[in-house]
């Protein structure tokens, strides 16, 4: 079955993915791409530390496309390195780096490592970024706490789009304890998300169809012009009717101001 071919490719790059991130260890891998070429498999490490990934003259990389031929026999991997300009902007370097500080430092200190890596999104000019702490913090009983600052999209497509979001884990003596970080970055096009539209046109085929479209954009201009005639024309009218009960108005109080005047001269008179 041709299914289960993608499902066992599937699960063989997430294999390899997962090695290559256990093997550089965390906190200096982002993330891991592969891609298939005709000269072999290509793997992509995204970091914002590439010396201490290539190591002294190539000799980690070296050690890695070895390990990977052995394992999974590949062919040719290829390695390259893509270097990340801000840590503070992506979502699984401060993920990793929460989770170690929290396996170095102990969990009763999650709120100061927490409000520290926080500081540091917010000092790169980041929109918004949140931060969820959830296991054993700090007593036996497991919470979830959270720390957000800034702008941030939790559902729709602007989440997919503009939010950098990244999970990771913290094995500490009491117990294993979550990290999700979501970040907003500065460079990220809001505006543009909100005003994007959808426009669907008919593509005409031959002459004869670009004659009876032509002949219908006609007939919805004429419809069109014969509303907008119509509008004015009850316009026209309703403001003539306002104008006729403000007359009939106006009269029946000038009667009335008549009558009572000549029933004042009427009192005067006796």
């Amino acid at each position: 079955m041709i299914e289960r071919q993608f499902i066992t490719a599937k699960k063989r790059e997430l294999m390899i993915k997962e090695f290559v991130k256990r093997e550089l260890g965390k906190g200096k891998v982002s993330g891991v791409g592969l891609e298939r070429t005709p000269l072999g498999e290509r793997i992509i490490v995204h970091t914002s530390k590439p010396g201490l990934i290539i190591g002294r003259r190539g000799e980690s990389i070296q050690e890695l496309t070895n390990l990977l031929k052995q394992k999974f026999k590949l062919e040719n991997p290829q390695i390259e390195i893509a270097e990340i300009k801000r840590q503070e902007h992506d979502a699984q370097f401060m993920a990793d780096y929460i989770a170690s500080s929290l396996e170095r430092f102990g969990q009763l200190r999650f709120k100061s490592i927490a409000y520290k890596a926080l500081q540091r999104i917010i000092d790169s000019d980041a929109l918004g970024a949140e931060l969820r702490l959830s296991g054993k913090l700090p007593s036996e009983r497991a919470k979830s706490w959270r720390f957000a600052y800034g702008y941030l999209k939790k559902t729709g497509q602007p989440a997919e789009l503009i939010v950098n979001k990244a999970y990771a884990s913290a094995h500490t003596k009491p117990g294993v304890i979550g990290v999700k970080v979501s970040i907003v970055p500065p460079d990220a096009d809001i505006i543009e998300i909100k005003e994007r539209k959808i426009i669907e046109e008919q593509v005409p085929e031959s002459a004869e169809d670009k004659e009876n479209l032509l002949a219908v954009e006609v007939k919805e201009e004429v419809k069109e012009e014969k509303k907008k005639a119509k509008k004015v024309v009850e316009r026209k009218s309703g403001e003539g009717k306002k104008v006729t009960e403000g007359e009939k108005h106006g009269k029946k109080k000038a009667e009335k101001r008549e009558k009572s005047a000549e029933s004042k001269e009427g009192t005067v008179a006796k």
